[in-house]
Formats: C-alpha cells, sequence, structure tokens
C-alpha cells in the first residue's frame, strides 16, 4: 500500500489588499503517495505557487490562512510554529526555485550556501559540510566540483546555477520536494536536461515532487499525476495520459 506523504485539505486563503480580503485559494484538496510527482498547471495567479508556498509557510504576511490543514507525514503543518518550521525546511521539504539568480546569495560563493544548511541541520564540521556540498555538485552534473565551490552564482550559466540550487535543495536529502517552476528562466535547450536530471534523483532516492508548471508539453513527461488549477481551485486532478486523452473541465 502507498504511503501518503502530503494530504492537503479545504485549503482556503485570502490576502489583505486595500480593497479588502481577496479570495487566492478556494478550498483545495490533494494528496501525494511517496515517489509520485504530481504537477499543478494553470496561468499565472491561479493559485499554483500560493498552494505550494504555504505548504512551507512561506506565504506573504498579508496572506491569511481561513480555513483547511496540509499534513506532511500525518502532521499539520499549519499548527507547527516558525522554530518548528525551521527544522522541517531544508531537512524534510525541500524547495527548488523559479530563479537561481534570485534564490541564490549573489555574494557568497556557492560553495559556502549549501555547506551552511548542512551545517545548520546537522552542526557537521565545517570540512564534512564542504565534502558533502562538493559530492552533491558532482552529482547534479557541476564539473571540477571542488574549484567551481570557490566561485559566486553569477560565474556560472542559467542552468548551472539551476543546478546549484537543486543540489542546495537536496542537500539534508529530504523526502519531499517542492519545484516552483523550476526551468522556466531556462532556454529550452537546458530544460530537458534538468528535468531528465530530476527524474534520476527521484529515481535514485526515492522523491516525491510537487511540480509547478504552466508547460503542459513538459508536465506529461514528468508527471504520474496532473491537476488544473483555475481561480483558485483544482478544476480536475487526474492521471497524466487522461488528462491529455480525455480531459473533462472546459479550462483544462
Amino acid at each position: 500500500m502507498s504511503e501518503t506523504i502530503l494530504s492537503i485539505e479545504n485549503l482556503r486563503i485570502h490576502f489583505k489588499t486595500f480593497a479588502g480580503e481577496v479570495q487566492a485559494i478556494r478550498g483545495v484538496n490533494l494528496t501525494l503517495q511517496k515517489g509520485e510527482t504530481l504537477a499543478l498547471v494553470g496561468e499565472s495567479g491561479s493559485g499554483k505557487s500560493v498552494t505550494a508556498k504555504s505548504v512551507m509557510q512561506l506565504l506573504s504576511n498579508n496572506a491569511m490562512v481561513k480555513e483547511g490543514s496540509i499534513l506532511f507525514k500525518g502532521e499539520n503543518l499549519l499548527e507547527k510554529s516558525e522554530h518548528e518550521m525551521q527544522s522541517v525546511r531544508g531537512k524534510e521539504i525541500a524547495i527548488i526555485f523559479q530563479d537561481p539568480m534570485t534564490s541564490l546569495n549573489p555574494t557568497m560563493k556557492i560553495g559556502r550556501q549549501i555547506a551552511e544548511v548542512i551545517i545548520k541541520h546537522e552542526k557537521a564540521s565545517k570540512e564534512e559540510a564542504y565534502k558533502r556540498a562538493e559530492e552533491l555538485l558532482e552529482l547534479v552534473g557541476i564539473p571540477n566540483p571542488k574549484e567551481r565551490m570557490k566561485q559566486y552564482p553569477h560565474q556560472f550559466s542559467g542552468g548551472q546555477r539551476q543546478r546549484i540550487g537543486i543540489a542546495r535543495a537536496l542537500v539534508m536529502q529530504p523526502d519531499f520536494v517542492i519545484a516552483d517552476e523550476p526551468i522556466s528562466a531556462l532556454d529550452v535547450s537546458i530544460q530537458a536536461q534538468v528535468i531528465n536530471m530530476l527524474e534520476d534523483l527521484q529515481r535514485e532516492r526515492g522523491l516525491t515532487y510537487l511540480f509547478i508548471a504552466h508547460d503542459l508539453s513538459m508536465v506529461k513527461h514528468i508527471s504520474d499525476r496532473i491537476g488544473v488549477m483555475y481561480l483558485g481551485k483544482i478544476v480536475e486532478l487526474t492521471d497524466a495520459d487522461e488528462l491529455y486523452s480525455n480531459p473533462k473541465h472546459p479550462y483544462t
């Protein structure tokens, strides 16, 4: 029997604006099983990234969770304090951001950016942390990682920066990874390389992905199931092949 990693139940999120409260998420329900990839697709503003960020409790200050629960391995993340979430983020749940140039610190060498995650969560020695960072950079395809760890983000190509972002997300070997449009900022020629790498890492590590995207051709390739979001709701959720061959909702 499959193990449920994540279960979101009747999630409703509002945002405070000058004109009053605006509904952003209108009763989202979804589950993820261990080892599967669930993609959320929809146009900008449909609620994909807000749903993903609510799992990490990374919503903006004007966001309010009105109702619902987010169960990760049976524990409601919405009931955890910020201090408790700090031990969850990165260690058990990781996120790969859309733009690696803004998610990486431009003033810090990449080796340190990866190693500090290990030091924070495991209190490992600096030497051990840097060794693991080097191994992970090699795993995600950064050539000559020992030397390149001494460089800054701007000294890498866009595809390499995204690989570094993926390495940082995976450094604590999380069970669950949120990929928030991780290839949309990359050239088409690089996108397939990054997707193939994510699939290889999933097979090797048994990862579970929540994949946020709007590129339907890519989503079909990587996903087990696809949820279509429209105006803050999931209007269709089914197997990837079924969605493409027999879409049910007019928006799909």
